[in-house]
């Protein structure tokens, strides 16, 4: 099993609307060099900026949206990745923007606390 938000505050592996909100998302940012050759060079996008987006979501998103999804480069995503949280302003975004519900969503400031 891939690591995700703790299950008992939300567990983003049932959703996975912010890795197939945007082609433009995720963007690398802060990553070093060394950090992006951990990431496989087909998961890239040709441009370099970011992840590849195929088929509506990330490269890197395997499973069924909203249902079960994981990351095939959990331990090396890139850091705008790190940095959503469940509830979110983002997460709230691409959760709505997917159909699903937004009900029951931690505040991210009780995530970060956790």
């Amino acid at each position: 099993m891939l690591e995700t938000s703790p299950p008992d505050i939300f567990d983003c592996q049932t959703c996975g609307a912010c890795c197939a909100h945007s082609a433009d998302w995720p963007r690398f940012s802060l990553e070093s060099d060394e950090a992006l050759a951990l990431i496989p060079e087909k998961l890239i996008a040709e441009d370099l900026s970011g992840m590849r987006f195929a088929e509506g979501r990330c490269a890197a998103l395997t499973g069924e949206l909203g249902k079960h999804v994981g990351c095939a480069v959990y331990a090396v995503r890139p850091i705008v990745c790190r940095d959503c949280m469940p509830g979110d302003a983002e997460c709230r975004m691409a959760r709505a923007e997917k159909g699903f519900d937004l009900a029951g969503l931690p505040a991210p400031e009780v995530y970060r606390a956790g």
